[in-house]
This record gives structure tokens, C-alpha cells and sequence, in this order.
């Protein structure tokens, strides 16, 4: 296996563009890039790749022929967006080329998936990927083709036995867990905020899998409010243990960025500091119990400027194997390009002086009477069992 990481990207995936005043505002991907660029990531250490558009036949490994009519026919014409199937929402607004610049990101992700199987890369980050709610039939939730679901879906028709879906984005990753609800080669593990509180109202701990992949599917939902140490705790009450049980032949997560304090779509207040906390631990696991296969996704994440481009840049650098020291200057270069897009001040640092610290859940013990411990808890109790773990 190459030791080098792979960074998708393509200008174009900016094309991805639900329009003026949408949370997902493409700009987010350009100043992510700049600033990979602004540390000379791309200068070695990072291999920078683009991959084709995600043709027809790879998209039907998820998407059912209808449904990708219907995309096709919405980019050609937006006016005639056919709302049955999700498209021409207030989430999900058709747009001329809709089609292309969803496959080119679809692309990216799948390209990602074979590079890591096939050795080309040690690691492969799509940052523009990790559109994890469209459905096999619908677009959702700013989603239209489900990147992060075929890139595993191209690896399980490459051969991989056991693929490991770990999904930190604020919102649960329900399209990735219907596409693989029934497969027991596929273990998707989401922590989310409490479906009581946040958009698709799903992911609760008791939604375990199909009746022939029981356990496969794993949630932990997460009390509005939960910060660094809550956050940080969850995930490694739950996340370790379960891919160790289940070990993986590659990694695959998608680190949305919407969890943090300052997003305005959610309920969570997780620093950048534990999302580089977050990336770390993913990178690490998959090197301990993935061969170090890891294919790492985008997301979420409408701090558009002050969040997103600091958070991907740490998990760019992550997987290149140079990590950004948190308390370096923001390259002043980026700034002025930040201020000359969105003509919004940028950020100083790539902190926000926070030092993430969390109790171990075994080893500390937990308190049944706290809303985190009894989330953790009501998971650990529902899936465990399934792999042969206490919960």
C-alpha cells in the first residue's frame, strides 16, 4: 500500500450550488481548498486528485434508475422538478447542472474508495463529499446523490468483506443506514443530536438493522447542548470497541462540521478543537483495526467561514500525515482571500483555544441519572450484545 494521501477535488464540485441564501453555500468548499493550498498541503504531502463524474451504472448502486431520471430531467430543467422525489424543496431546490456537479462529487468519493482498496493511497479525503441523507428514491436534507453510501457500495463490489461507516456530523446519517440496513458486511455507526430536536428525526438508539444484519446499525443520540467532553466521551464509549469487534478491512467516516458551537442549523457545541480531537482518533483507528485504510468525507457545516475551511484543512492535513499545529497563525493570504469572497473577517487561528478532555466511560464509570451517560448507555445496551460485547 502507498504511504501517500490522496485529496479529492475538483473546481467544478463547486458547481454544487442550491442557490443565494442556502445554508450550503459552495463557498465553503473554495475557502477549504485555499486554505489546504495556503499550507502547501498540496505541495507533497497530498496527492491532489480528480476523479470522473459517478456514471449511471455506479450510481444505481444506490439510486434506483427512476430517481436518477428524475435528477437528470430537474438539471436539464429545474422548473420542472418533480417534488415526489424530494427535488425542487426548500432543502433541496433544483439547479441547471444539478445532475453533473452531484455525479462529479459522487465521483470523487467513489474514486477515493478504490484508491485506498487498491493501494494507490494510504488515505483519501473528499471533503465536497459526505452527502449522507439522500435515499435510494429521494433527494433530503441538501442531498442528492449519496456519495458517501457508493463509496461503499463500490467496495463491497471490489470484494471488501467488511467496510466501517463512522458518521459525526450533527444530523444522522440516515441514507447511508437505509442503503445498508439489511447488510451485515456494513457496520454504520452515527453519533447525532437527539432526533427529538434535529432533523430527519431518526437515529435512535433502538434502530439496530435488518433482520439478517442485526447490530450492523448503531446511533447514539446525543442530548442538545452535549460539548467537547460529552461528545468526545460518547464516541469512545461506543466507536472503538464495535469496530474492534467488527474489524473492518477499510474505514470510511464523514466528519460534517455542523456540530460545532457557532453552527446555526443545530443544537450541539463542539469546538474545532474536538473536531481535530475527533479526526485524530478516526485516523488512529484506522490504522489500528483497518490496515489504515481510511476514507474520509465532508458534510455538513454552515459556519462557512469561520468553522468548515479550518475544520477540513485539519482533516486534510490529518491524512496527509502533517497535522496543523491548533495554535499556528491562519495564513494571511487566506484571510484576504476569505475577506475578498464574503468580505467576512476571518479567523486567526486554527483554534478556538479550546483543550478537549473527556472521562473514559469503562474506566471512569458513569452516572445513570446524566442525559449523556443514558444515551451512551441505551446504545451500548442495544448493539453490543450483537458483537459479543458487554454492554
Amino acid at each position: 500500500m502507498s504511504g501517500r494521501a490522496q485529496l479529492m477535488w475538483d473546481e467544478a464540485v463547486t458547481g454544487y450550488d442550491f442557490g443565494s441564501g442556502h445554508p450550503m453555500d459552495p463557498v465553503r468548499l473554495a475557502l477549504t481548498m485555499r486554505l489546504v493550498e495556503a499550507y502547501e498541503l498540496d505541495r507533497g504531502p497530498l496527492e491532489v486528485v480528480a476523479a470522473k463524474p459517478a456514471g449511471d451504472s455506479t450510481l444505481r448502486l444506490v439510486h434506483r434508475e427512476d430517481y436518477i431520471g428524475a435528477v437528470r430531467r430537474a438539471s436539464a430543467d429545474p422548473a420542472a422538478a418533480d417534488l415526489s422525489y424530494g427535488l425542487g424543496t426548500a432543502d433541496d431546490p433544483a439547479f441547471a447542472g444539478m445532475h453533473e456537479a452531484s455525479a462529479l462529487i459522487a465521483g470523487q468519493s467513489v474514486g477515493a474508495a478504490e484508491a485506498v482498496w487498491r493501494g494507490d493511497a494510504a488515505h483519501a479525503v473528499n471533503f465536497a463529499g459526505g452527502l449522507h441523507h439522500a435515499m435510494p428514491g429521494g433527494a433530503a436534507g441538501f442531498c442528492i446523490y449519496n456519495d458517501a453510501a457508493l463509496a461503499v457500495a463500490r467496495l463491497l463490489e471490489l470484494g471488501v468483506e467488511r467496510v466501517a461507516y463512522v458518521d459525526v456530523d450533527v444530523h444522522h446519517g440516515d441514507g447511508v443506514q437505509v442503503a445498508f440496513w439489511d447488510d451485515p458486511r456494513v457496520l454504520t455507526i452515527s453519533l447525532h443530536e437527539h432526533p427529538r430536536t434535529l432533523f430527519p428525526q431518526t437515529g435512535w438508539p433502538e434502530e439496530t438493522g435488518g433482520a439478517d444484519a442485526e447490530g450492523s446499525a448503531v446511533n447514539v443520540a446525543l442530548p442538545a447542548g452535549t460539548g467537547d467532553a460529552g461528545w468526545l466521551r460518547a464516541f469512545h464509549a461506543v466507536v472503538p470497541e464495535l469496530l474492534g469487534a467488527f474489524r473492518p478491512q477499510v474505514l470510511v467516516t464523514q466528519h460534517g462540521a455542523d456540530t460545532h458551537f457557532e453552527d446555526p442549523l443545530a443544537h450541539l457545541a463542539v469546538s474545532l478543537d474536538a473536531q481535530r480531537v475527533a479526526a485524530e482518533a478516526c485516523h488512529d483507528l484506522a490504522h489500528r483495526y483497518a490496515d489504515g485504510r481510511w476514507v474520509a468525507l465532508g458534510g455538513g457545516g454552515y459556519a462557512v467561514v469561520d468553522v468548515v475551511p479550518r475544520s477540513w484543512t485539519h482533516l486534510a492535513a490529518i491524512a496527509a500525515g502533517r497535522p496543523i499545529e491548533p495554535t499556528s497563525m491562519v495564513p494571511e493570504a487566506w484571510r484576504h482571500e476569505v475577506f475578498r469572497r464574503t468580505r467576512q473577517l476571518a479567523p486567526q487561528r486554527m483554534t478556538d483555544g479550546r483543550t478537549p478532555q473527556w472521562r473514559d466511560f469503562t474506566d471512569d464509570g458513569y452516572d445513570p441519572a446524566d442525559r449523556l451517560d443514558q444515551a451512551v448507555l441505551a446504545t451500548r445496551r442495544a448493539v453490543f450484545p450483537a458483537h459479543g460485547l458487554l454492554p
